[in-house]
């Protein structure tokens, strides 16, 4: 089977109790859309854990970016650029800090590992399973700009906001998280939201919520709370 998760921010024990209800296998694939650090205090475990895997597909989200970008500077000098240390400040109240501690409380060796892995990390995927394809991203732009994914700009993928209420195409799914889903509509507070040929599984696990998880090809939802 095919899944797909995104948003783990630091949730370990919900991402591992997860693994364990999907009874994941090395028959089965997990496709996580980014943002497994920062907020939470396991983001590098869940991040060493996916790369460690050969059927777990991490993608980069905003939040993998900042901390691809961060993590080997030391920002807080009189050298760094006012900008620069404005980013960094802004990352570091959104849970960065979290990762930034952990980041340098390992050993040399995992931190360079941790680098390779965040610098190798796609920004989004095309999948086919159950008879449908499917478009996995951190986020996506608006309908416009998705008429030619290869030529967006990666903070698209990253920082973009879909328009929910539009169909972007009549024969792809198109999967996102970064957006929690009740921000969407409050209905779907705690759970997958689907409309208009999106479904959006940013279940808010790092909010006192739910880990949502989705089955490709069943299009069945699991939830860790």
């Amino acid at each position: 089977m095919t899944y797909v998760v995104s948003d783990i921010h630091g949730c370990d024990k919900k991402y591992f109790r997860l693994l364990e209800m999907l009874h994941f296998s090395d028959t089965d694939t997990l496709y996580i859309l980014g943002d497994v650090t920062d907020r939470g205090s396991g983001g590098l475990r869940v991040l060493l854990d996916a790369a460690s895997r050969q059927n777990v597909i991490l993608l980069r989200g905003n939040h993998e970016q900042a901390a691809l970008e961060f993590l080997p500077r030391d920002p807080d000098n009189e050298a760094t650029p006012a900008r620069l240390f404005a980013r960094w400040y802004e990352w570091m109240e959104d849970g960065g800090d979290r990762t930034y501690r952990a980041f340098w409380n390992r050993s040399e060796a995992v931190r360079a590992r941790v680098l390779r892995i965040l610098g190798s990390l796609p920004i989004y995927a095309e999948v086919q399973a159950g008879g449908r394809s499917f478009f996995l991203a951190h986020t996506v732009p608006g309908k416009r700009k998705m008429r030619h994914p290869e030529s967006c700009r990666v903070c698209d993928f990253l920082t973009g906001e879909p328009e929910y209420e539009l169909r972007y195409d009549p024969d792809r799914i198109i999967v996102t998280g970064h957006t929690v889903t009740s921000f969407i509509d409050e209905a779907s507070r705690g759970r997958i939201w689907r409309g208009n040929g999106h479904i959006a599984i940013d279940c808010g696990a790092v909010y006192n919520g739910v880990l949502g998880c989705l089955c490709l090809d069943t299009l069945e939802e699991f939830y860790v709370e």
